[in-house]
């Protein structure tokens, strides 16, 4: 494992961080703790240890200011920990620590699951056979998780329930405007959005459940050479919502060209093996025994909520503490998603 600067590690302590796990879990054997950062993550640093008798994952809080419930990894560690026990696959928690003179913030340790990530959601390298049931098998753990009794694992005060896309829709534009304000964006699309949602938003059906809220190929583990997902990770987002919001999520990679975040738009889908997006819907209502109730609100409101996340991200940057070196750049997109959507009004809303 390459050995990296307290620079490079986003100011993780290594020998503090390999005191604190060696009092609190067993058997990790002798020798010294290996560390490296995982790239590519813009919002929690995340890390892999590895110890002579076990490989494990560390997740913790960027430096500096961070907006108000932001970057939330007690709530990560919190809801994998819930559904140890459910057919959702997630990593084993081993730890969380919110003493901030381990390394500064609070962190949390999981079971490394050995598997593959892809973040090209063409899943280049494989036969379309074995790209389609990795695909299915996405569409079947995102109907099992909002399938979750959010009662029964101890879930049901993780988010409010009822009025999730009103009160989603009154935050995210809360964010902009404090971004706006920070750093004198201008994005006349945004203002398009901020005012059609609300006058879009379909009447209230109830629906709450558990949501990931960035449900994607790239925060999926595969199994090494199995095409079914062993592993959802990076919880960050996660609360009580309404299911329609992580589906219409996942529809975004479908409108995504290659370039941008590796998604499927303009390509031959079905001689890759892989779904439309309407294969894709249709599979998850199936699953979960329920009509096809799929508006172009949901799409709109996914893409809106992404380009506002984008947007944060830019923003983060500017105040020195976003995860990733590319920050800036990513930030620089989200005018694109918002042009998306708004598109989507204009055709099909």
């Amino acid at each position: 494992m390459s050995s990296q600067t307290a620079e490079d590690l986003r100011g993780l302590d290594p020998a503090s961080v390999e005191a604190a796990l060696r009092d609190s879990i067993p058997g990790l054997g002798d020798g010294p703790m290996g560390v490296e950062m995982i790239a590519g993550g813009q919002s929690n640093p995340t890390f892999f240890l590895r110890f002579a008798n076990r490989d494990l994952v560390l997740r913790k809080q960027p430096p500096g200011k961070l907006l108000p419930s932001a970057h939330a990894v007690d709530r990560e560690y919190r809801v994998m920990k819930a559904l140890a026990d459910t057919p959702v696959p997630v990593p084993e928690m081993l730890l969380y620590c919110d003493d901030a003179s381990v390394t500064g913030t609070p962190f949390y340790v999981m079971e490394r699951v050995p598997g593959r990530v892809f973040h090209d959601s063409a899943l280049p390298g494989m036969d379309p056979d074995h790209r389609r049931a990795c695909y299915a098998s996405m569409t079947d753990t995102l109907a099992a998780l909002h399938d979750v009794d959010v009662d029964a694992v101890g879930l049901s005060d993780y988010g409010r329930p009822g009025n999730y896309f009103e009160r989603q829709i009154r935050r995210w534009t809360r964010q902009y405007r404090a971004d706006q304000e920070e750093a004198g964006s201008n994005m006349p699309e945004a203002e398009r959005l901020i005012e059609w949602l609300p006058a879009n938003m379909p009447e209230d059906d109830g629906m709450t459940g558990l949501c990931h809220g960035d449900y994607r190929i790239g925060n999926l583990m595969f199994h090494p050479t199995e095409p079914r997902v062993v592993a959802v990770l990076d919880w960050e987002l996660s609360t009580l919502g309404h299911p329609l919001a992580d589906l219409g999520y996942t529809l975004m990679f479908w409108r995504m060209t290659p370039d941008e975040y590796g998604g499927l738009a303009g390509l031959d889908l079905p001689a890759l093996g892989l779904p439309t997006a309407e294969e894709h819907v249709a599979r998850y209502f199936e699953k979960r025994g329920l009509p096809n109730s799929m508006m172009p609100f949901h799409e709109v409101f996914a893409l809106f909520r992404f380009a506002m996340i984008l947007e944060g991200v830019a923003a983060r940057a500017r105040r020195g503490n976003a995860a990733s070196a590319d920050a800036l750049e990513v930030g620089g997109r989200a005018r694109a998603f918002a042009q998306r959507a708004v598109h989507i009004i204009e055709t099909r809303g």
